[in-house]
């Protein structure tokens, strides 16, 4: 069975699929997946589909949902439905757990190689975590469950983490090809950033020190006098002092923004 919910939401086995059409099962799949292995409250689930006003009606409609989902995981599986209810949708004390298997679900493989990119710069190998991020990284299709529309607030939580966890991920990978000496490849992919996350100082200070290392110096200095100009006049606020200090030091090309690239353990000088 692959299961993903870094883009839209998928569920199949071969070209069966078990995602439901209509778009309130889709939810309560979504929720159920994104805590896979662990119960999921009845209560966050009608919270889910109705807000804080469910109808009279709301549980036996969930209950409903469930056996729609039961049947469609039989189907796709080609599993009786009791063997479902008992290994895959399982009723729990106070809710419903949705279980799945090892590497069946992106969100578990991303995790997974995001610790162990994580683990490796702490061991001071930028190589392997380079891998590992980009890995990681590879597995978004889109945003989390761009498919399951609108979120409810118990969704929305999920997402978000989803959103700020891949925003990190992608703020680290490139700190770390910055240590490897990829100044140059990763250009590209902090223009784009830049424009995309229009205040986040720790990219624009990246891009500032990969255009520096590429010999841009006047390009690295106006990104950072864009961000001030709209920082000051959208939020009345001032770029941080570490990035007032990145600033500083392209301006006078201090040398300790040119470290040898692919030096283990170094990364750029801006604090």
């Amino acid at each position: 069975m692959r299961v993903s919910v870094l883009g839209p939401l998928t569920l199949g086995l071969g070209a069966r699929s078990g995602v439901p059409s209509a778009m309130k099962p889709r939810k309560v799949l979504s929720l159920l997946l994104l805590h896979a292995g662990r119960m999921v409250p009845v209560q966050s689930l009608m919270a889910e589909l109705w807000g804080d006003h469910p109808p009279r009606t709301g549980l036996t409609t969930l209950q409903t949902y469930i056996l729609h989902l039961r049947k469609l995981l039989a189907e796709v599986l080609g599993m009786p439905s009791a063997a479902v209810t008992r290994d895959v949708l399982q009723t729990r004390p106070g809710g419903y757990a949705m279980v799945v298997g090892p590497g069946q679900l992106d969100v578990h493989q991303y995790r997974a190689l995001v610790a162990e990119g994580e683990g490796a710069l702490e061991a001071g190998d930028e190589r392997t975590a380079d891998t590992s991020f980009r890995r990681a990284l590879a597995l978004w299709q889109g945003p989390a469950l761009v498919d399951v529309t609108p979120h409810g607030r118990p969704l929305q939580a999920e997402v978000a983490r989803l959103e700020q966890s891949r925003l990190t991920v992608t703020e680290r990978g490139i700190e770390t090809r910055l240590r490897l000496g990829g100044h140059l490849e990763v250009l590209s992919d902090l223009a784009s950033l830049v424009v995309e996350h229009r205040f986040h100082e720790g990219m624009h200070g990246q891009y500032m020190l990969a255009l520096h290392r590429s010999g841009q110096r006047t390009r690295a200095l106006t990104v950072y006098q864009r961000l001030r100009t709209a920082m000051t006049e959208e939020l009345g606020l001032e770029p941080s002092a570490k990035l007032q200090r990145l600033q500083q030091a392209v301006l006078v090309s201090d040398p300790r923004l040119d470290h040898e690239a692919g030096a283990p353990g170094r990364g750029p000088v801006v604090a």
